[in-house]
C-alpha cells in the first residue's frame, strides 16, 4: 500500500505526537545526538500566546524540555535543564532572540551541553522548538 506524502506524519510531528501522549506534563521532546537531523513540516496551528512550548530532542533516552509561557514572555537569556528522566543532566541555552523565534512560532534548534552517564558515552542533543 503507498502511503500519499500529503498524508504521511513527519519525523518531528510524530515524536511530539507521541511524547505529548506518552508525557502529557512535558512539553520537549529530545532528538538525537550527533545526526543531522532535519525538520520541515512546521506546526500544524499557531502556538497560543503565553503557551509553554516543547521541543523535539535528537537520540532521546528519558530527557526532556519545557519553556514556560511565562520564560517566553520573560524573554531574556535562559538555560533550560533537559535532564527529565535521563541519569544525567544537559543543558541548552536560549537567547533572548531564540526565544522570540519561539514565541513567534518559528523553528529554532540548539545543541546541548555535553553530558555522559554511565550507560552512555559523552554525547550531545540537538533540541528543536516549533
Amino acid at each position: 500500500m503507498k502511503v500519499d506524502e500529503t498524508q504521511a506524519l513527519g519525523r518531528r510531528k510524530f515524536g511530539v505526537m507521541a511524547a505529548l501522549a506518552v508525557l502529557s506534563s512535558v512539553p520537549i521532546t529530545v532528538t538525537g545526538c550527533g545526526g543531522s537531523d532535519r525538520y520541515s513540516d512546521g506546526p500544524t496551528s499557531p502556538p497560543q500566546p503565553g503557551a509553554d512550548r516543547v521541543g523535539a530532542i535528537s537520540a532521546n533516552h528519558g530527557h526532556s524540555a519545557r519553556v514556560t509561557g511565562a520564560q517566553l514572555t520573560a524573554g531574556n537569556t535562559l538555560m533550560v535543564e533537559i535532564q527529565g528522566g535521563a541519569d544525567h543532566r544537559h543543558t541548552v541555552e536560549l537567547s533572548a532572540a531564540d526565544l522570540e523565534q519561539i514565541r513567534s512560532g518559528r523553528q529554532v534548534a540548539k545543541q546541548s551541553s555535553t553530558g555522559q552517564s554511565s550507560s552512555e558515552p559523552s554525547h550531545r542533543h540537538t533540541v528543536t522548538f516549533n
